[in-house]
């Protein structure tokens, strides 16, 4: 098949993103109908959170394909290319899938009315259950309960972490939001509990009892975390529980990713014994891990997809733990639905200078305005200033010594990787 077929392909799902989200798992389940039901056709591990789902999701993978497993993920949204949310064994989906997917299912795509993520959703399904993996790890989209994933039935349904985001659809509080998140889990089905603030992580617990799942294992009250130490080469700390004390080093960047690493074992070792692996294993399976943009660097810019005040907290964390080249430049590209004033009240604390841009491929309705940033940014006194084309933007950032910062959200990442030449894929 042509590349020219492939685009028409993307042109024909991506268009399906108009008219806004539309939760619920119907429309799902009827197109997953038409194609046998392949989401039951491989045993898989669930993940929902409103940060560390991709940490997570990638160490487990790692963790799985270290003892030998053929192991797919599906994860949105992706940074450059659309293969990228579909991977068997290191392996994206290939144009030619895609293409005989849309051209093969299109009848019923427009019958059901599927969105892009549905439509997306059921080709990952469609995919994975022809390649046959020994297992699949499955990202939530948005929220749970109603998330088009949400129709598998997995050996263990994960939560990383709960925080305010798109609380025009989950909820107003985190007690909603979790409430929203807790909906993977499933009667008699293990429910991991990576949440570490006492009170969300107990409304978890209860949530998951409520359903019936069987076992609930909760990672800060297992596990033990100590000594944590990051460097530009990844972070290294110490762990002790389930009768065993390791200290471990892995490619991951960032003092709350062994905290990530240990949620991916713990969900592991409750999946049963053919996918659970010793602590020791961590180090061996996880050393050269890394996750493109989750604080991934390449020469003197990193990139992080850091998409709310949480994830900007943690970007800004690990900026000041680092010994890094100055000064710190901030590329920083929100959305508007997003709380970008606290995001940027935040990076501003570690960068000598923020520059605000507008990323090409954020879609035109969730554009943030730049005329307010620069407002806000003068009046907390900031070093800030905003320049809308995103190529001069990125050239300004980028020309000088120090070291640069791309963050604010996917599309802003996705962009300048895709501008300045960096694979996502690449091993």
């Amino acid at each position: 098949m042509s590349s020219r077929e492939y685009d028409n392909a993307l042109e024909y799902l991506f268009a399906r993103t108009t008219g806004g989200v539309r939760l619920g798992l119907e429309r799902t389940l009827a197109l997953l109908e038409t194609l046998g039901n392949p989401h039951t056709k491989v045993p898989c591990l669930h993940v929902a959170g409103t940060n560390g789902k991709g940490s997570t999701v990638a160490a487990a993978a790692a963790l799985l394909a270290h003892k030998g497993l053929r192991v797919a993920t599906y994860t949105s949204p992706h940074l450059i290319d659309f293969r990228e949310r579909i991977v068997v064994d290191h392996t994206p989906i290939g144009e030619d899938d895609v293409t005989r997917f849309i051209r093969d299912n299109l009848e019923a795509i427009e019958r059901i009315g599927a969105t892009f993520f549905e439509a997306t959703t059921a080709m990952a399904f469609d995919h994975i259950a022809r390649a046959e993996p020994d297992v699949a790890v499955i990202e939530t989209g948005l929220g749970g309960r109603l998330d088009s994933t949400n129709v598998v039935d997995p050996l263990v349904a994960v939560i990383t972490s709960i925080g305010m985001d798109h609380t025009d659809l989950l909820g107003t509080s985190l007690d909603a939001i979790a409430g929203e998140k807790a909906g993977i889990f499933k009667s008699r089905r293990a429910a991991v509990i990576g949440e570490r603030w006492p009170d969300i992580r107990d409304l978890l617990e209860r949530a998951a009892t409520a359903t019936g799942a069987i076992p609930i294992r909760s990672v800060s009250r297992e596990l033990a975390i100590s000594n944590v130490r990051i460097s530009r080469k990844g972070t290294t700390f110490g762990v002790s529980g389930k009768g065993e004390e390791v200290d471990a080093a892995i490619g991951l960047i960032g003092t709350h990713q062994p905290h990530n690493v240990l949620t991916a074992w713990v969900a592991l070792d409750a999946a049963g014994e053919r996918f659970r692996a010793p602590l020791s294993a961590i180090g061996a399976a996880l050393g050269t891990l890394t996750l493109a943009g989750r604080f991934q660097r390449v020469g003197n810019v990193i990139f992080d997809v850091a998409h709310n005040p949480a994830g900007a907290a943690v970007v800004a964390g690990t900026l000041a733990s680092l010994d890094l080249p100055q000064p710190v430049t901030v590329l920083a590209g929100v959305l508007a639905d997003k709380d970008w004033r606290a995001m940027i009240a935040t990076l501003g604390t570690v960068a000598d200078e923020i520059i605000a841009t507008m990323p090409p491929s954020a879609p035109p309705d969730r554009r943030w305005n730049l005329d307010d940033v620069a407002k806000f940014g003068r009046e907390a006194g900031m070093d800030l200033r905003t320049i809308a084309n995103f190529d001069e933007a990125l050239y300004t950032a980028t020309e000088g010594e120090g070291t640069t910062v791309v963050t604010g959200s996917f599309h802003t990442v996705g962009d300048a990787m895709s501008r300045l030449q960096v694979n996502p894929l690449a091993r």
